[in-house]
């Protein structure tokens, strides 16, 4: 099942709000994949570039944090950079086990839940701070 992108999720800023579509999309890309009995060659690519992608991408959110003030910085940052740590543990168990269906499956479980209740609990947060800001 994709998961999809709704304007529900917008935080407000053009340049994290497309980032987060490319996430989306990339997502959707393993989880097509997944389905088509595909998975196993796209996790080690997938988690290339989620490991490259979100590095800037965590960098521009977080500028915008400080640009705007946002009291729940260093909280929110914490997360990036667990989620960084998830994603280097996955890279770890790729290079051992190689990309076998539990990694398949393990990949997909935390990055679409990274991606919806990040988004839609936490970037949401981040989103009411801009509007209240004026942005």
């Amino acid at each position: 099942m994709a998961i999809r992108w709704t304007p529900n999720l917008a935080i407000g800023v053009d340049k994290i709000d497309e980032q987060h579509k490319v996430l989306f999309e990339r997502i959707n890309d393993l989880i097509e994949a997944c389905n088509q009995g595909k998975g196993k060659e796209t996790v080690a690519e997938l988690i290339t570039f989620l490991k490259d992608y979100v590095v800037f991408h965590f960098r521009d959110e977080q500028q915008t944090m400080l640009n705007y003030k946002y009291p729940q910085y260093t909280e929110h940052k914490k997360l990036h950079d667990r989620f960084i740590e998830s994603l280097d543990e996955l890279n770890q168990e790729l290079d051992k086990q190689g990309p076998g269906l539990t990694l398949v499956l393990k990949t997909n479980r935390l990055v679409v839940d990274w991606l919806i209740n990040h988004i839609s609990k936490v970037d949401t947060q981040l989103a009411a701070h801009i509007r209240q800001s004026g942005a």
